[in-house]
């Protein structure tokens, strides 16, 4: 299945080879601007999907706090929140699993271009579609007196040749610190966070080992990607990226409400007897005639 992809990328690497007078370097990168390229809109797809999602940051804290005891609500008043921002929570996914087989395709197609040995010149004679241009094999594996077939590490290269990993990490590392979002919403123990914040300085180290295990002509394709990623990720490739493509629509969502304690009721008091009203006399007592004393009124004498 990986022959599907990988043997048109041969075919065209081994062609801009011809065309570019053998020059194996130059036809790297003009292959690696080509598919960078290509793969732009879709880099631009996930890149809008990471920052809205990066706008809802504090609406899903918000969330998180009000329904911290009940999983089922919030996970259902996280859907209706992406549905009335219009933003699909894997929205970024589709383009990078898109994306994924292009770069390992373009990187195995580097790797059997530069074959070293019997077998892998057999091999990629066997891989090209267009007639004629087996005859091009082998390539030109020599640039600045570095073999491009093998690690940079001294004795199969010279010592300078150390000088392309340490431009890898350093190129991944700008990158990286460029195309990560704005984190000055989140919260600093964000679990997510932290992890993107990690990746910054765990890429570039991890790329620096690839470099120095690889031969020299993955290192000089890991900096030209990189490279165009910096310029992707810069004020100006922005502003370029949106003029062509649009910045993508905001984010508007309702603002969420926490929940307030619902005022205490009070029963009614009974109305106290008014002290000039005297009580109704009770049925089975004797209706005898009771003096009525007003403030004020003085007593009368009684004759005996």
């Amino acid at each position: 299945m990986w022959d599907l992809i990988i043997n048109p990328f041969v075919t065209i690497l081994t062609w801009l080879y011809a065309v570019l007078n053998n020059n194996i370097v130059l036809a790297i990168v003009i292959f690696t601007a080509l598919i960078r390229v290509l793969t732009l809109p879709l880099m631009v797809r996930q890149q809008q999907s990471a920052a809205r999602m990066q706008e809802l940051q504090p609406q899903l804290k918000k969330l998180q706090e009000k329904y911290k005891d009940d999983r089922e609500k919030l996970a259902q008043a996280q859907m209706e929140l992406y549905r009335e921002a219009g933003v699909n929570p894997f929205g970024g996914c589709l383009p990078l699993l898109i994306q994924f087989p292009i770069i390992i395709a373009l990187y195995q197609a580097i790797y059997f271009a530069l074959a070293a040995t019997p077998y892998q010149l057999v091999d990629l004679s066997e891989r090209l579609i267009i007639p004629g241009l087996d005859g091009l094999i082998p390539l030109q594996n020599m640039w600045l007196g570095m073999d491009l077939t093998q690690p940079p590490a001294p004795p199969t290269n010279p010592i300078y040749a150390l000088v392309l990993p340490v431009l890898v990490m350093a190129t991944t590392y700008f990158q990286s610190k460029m195309a990560m979002p704005n984190m000055s919403n989140v919260d600093p123990n964000d679990q997510a966070a932290a992890m993107t914040r990690s990746m910054t300085t765990i890429m570039p180290i991890m790329f620096g080992m690839f470099a120095l295990s690889f031969s020299v002509g993955l290192s000089i394709y890991f900096i030209v990607g990189n490279v165009l990623g910096i310029l992707q990720y810069s004020p100006q490739g922005k502003k370029l990226i949106d003029r062509v493509f649009g910045s993508g629509p905001g984010v508007k969502v309702k603002p969420i409400e926490k929940d307030e304690p619902a005022p205490a009721t009070t029963r009614p008091s009974s109305p106290k007897p008014s002290a000039k009203t005297a009580p109704a006399p009770s049925s089975g007592t004797s209706s005898k005639p009771t003096a009525k004393i007003y403030a004020g009124a003085k007593p009368k004498k009684v004759r005996r």
